[in-house]
């Protein structure tokens, strides 16, 4: 592909989409800013015209990730309304889904090491899609009796936790790790135990 300079059409989202190609193939530090030029069709230099480094371009993956992903969490969560269950459900589903169908995204936010306080725009998109999560937490944890009930923040922790674990272990084809269940029905059954635990569902029969 012949280097077009500063000629090209939107370099700065050119330059992201590859490192999320890269992002996916080699990991976040897998790949150099001259590897990100070289895909987005430009000379190493031009890069510098709006990333300061790589840790900068990944932050700015990380943050258009973030609003794709606050944006499905939101939406998760009104789709369960108006059951505090399926609202909290529905997110913990919306954590699976986008991992599963932006896995360059889900990288740069979650696994690059990049701080989402490196930025202000990156610190609020952040703060609202995980925001979401801990909001239907203390939805739900407003049916439990308030001697057992867990701190929304550690509630929301929890199933983060086991949302990762997840993703991390069996959604992502990591080498090894291969179950004989659907991620979707190890989440779901997951959730249930805890939710269980808490008193939040009937146990069964």
């Amino acid at each position: 592909m012949p280097k077009r300079g500063y000629h090209h059409g939107n370099l700065r989202q050119a330059l992201v989409d590859a490192s999320l190609t890269l992002i996916e193939e080699k990991g976040p530090t897998g790949f150099t800013l001259s590897e990100a030029a070289k895909q987005a069709g430009v000379t190493p230099a031009a890069v510098y015209r709006h990333f300061e480094g790589r840790e900068d371009l990944i932050a700015e993956a990380a943050r258009q990730g973030y609003e794709i992903f606050a944006d499905l969490m939101e939406h998760a969560y009104e789709s369960g309304q108006p059951s505090a269950l399926g609202a909290f459900e529905a997110t913990g589903r919306a954590y699976l889904a986008f991992a599963r169908k932006f896995p360059g995204h889900y990288v740069a936010m979650f696994e690059s090491g990049i701080s989402i306080q490196r930025n202000a725009e990156l610190h609020a998109v952040a703060v609202r899609g995980l925001g979401v999560l801990e909001r239907a937490a203390a939805d739900l944890s407003r049916h439990i009796p308030e001697d057992r009930r867990p701190p929304p923040q550690m509630f929301s922790a929890h199933i983060w936790a086991m949302s990762h674990g997840v993703v991390e272990l069996f959604a992502r084809g990591s080498p090894g790790t291969r179950s004989p269940f659907p991620p979707e029905d190890l989440l779901e059954t997951g959730i249930g135990v805890y939710l269980r635990g808490l008193g939040l569902l009937e146990r069964d029969a």
